[in-house]
């Protein structure tokens, strides 16, 4: 039925719509500061919680502890947001009950196209109970190679070392390569001219290796020269490797690359 001008001013005139209104409003303000609070307060004590645990002996790595971490702090977001919803409908007098049955109803009708979001879903999990890959973790998902900065319900965040931020439905990841589970090998490869003293630049050179874990904490053990790689007419190659610390062969292949440069001039072995 049509509501007249008359009615609708007297409605807005009237002493008990405002009072109601003003209820309405007090309880919002009150939903929306504890849903905040809760969050907030929350997403600390899942912190304490994992500050308290990584004490513990039975304590996880610290990546999967990182990861887990966010997961549940997301999985807290959702929950007290839904639930917040929730009660703001209640606030304005619908029938949330009869709302999530006909949810339900509505769930199993979409249901078939709803399947990739489902996957997502599944597929996070697998991913962080299986510690497949955790936050920090260095790997490579399809063309995305970089830093995981989150695992989430329904999509993973990778961030190149150019800035890109990927981000990537989880149930699309199908194969995963993890740099950071295990010790990484550094290859180096150094030229020099062929007129040098080789065997007396291999002592030199082995001299030099032992000297190397007392200076670089990356290193797992004391690098190994493997000998001459390759020669011809104008440069003699010769290879060295060294074990590190998962992600770190690059920039100690680096620093060992810069200390042997020095070493060769103060040793006047001559570089090509």
């Amino acid at each position: 039925m049509d509501l007249t001008f008359k009615e609708i001013v007297g409605y807005f005139l009237n002493e008990n719509t405002w009072i109601e209104l003003g209820k309405i409003s007090i309880k919002l303000l009150f939903i929306l500061v504890i849903t905040a609070i809760v969050v907030k307060l929350g997403k600390k004590i899942i912190e304490r919680i994992f500050l308290v645990r990584q004490k513990s002996p039975l304590s996880y790595s610290e990546r999967r502890q990182n990861t887990l971490l966010k997961l549940l702090q997301n999985i807290l977001t959702y929950v007290v947001y839904f639930s917040a919803i929730l009660a703001i409908l209640s606030t304005f007098h619908i029938n949330v009950a009869g709302l999530l049955a006909g949810a339900g109803i509505v769930g199993l009708a979409v249901g078939f196209g709803a399947q990739s979001l489902v996957k997502d879903v599944i597929t996070g999990f697998f991913i962080v109970f299986e510690d497949q890959f955790a936050v920090g973790d260095q790997v490579q998902i399809g063309t995305a190679n970089g830093i995981v900065q989150e695992i989430g319900l329904r999509t993973t965040k990778v961030k190149s070392y150019t800035g890109e931020l990927h981000i990537i439905p989880n149930g699309s990841i199908l194969v995963v390569i993890n740099y950071s589970v295990y010790n990484s090998l550094a290859l180096i490869d150094i030229s020099v001219v062929p007129g040098n003293d080789i065997p007396s630049m291999e002592k030199n050179i082995e001299e030099f290796l032992k000297e190397l874990p007392n200076k670089y904490e990356e290193l797992v053990k004391t690098p190994s020269y493997l000998g001459v790689q390759s020669f011809d007419a104008s440069e003699i190659v010769v290879r060295f490797t060294a074990e590190t610390m998962p992600t770190k062969q690059n920039s100690v292949a680096r620093k060992i690359r810069r200390d042997l440069i020095e070493f060769f001039e103060q040793k006047g072995i001559k570089i090509s």
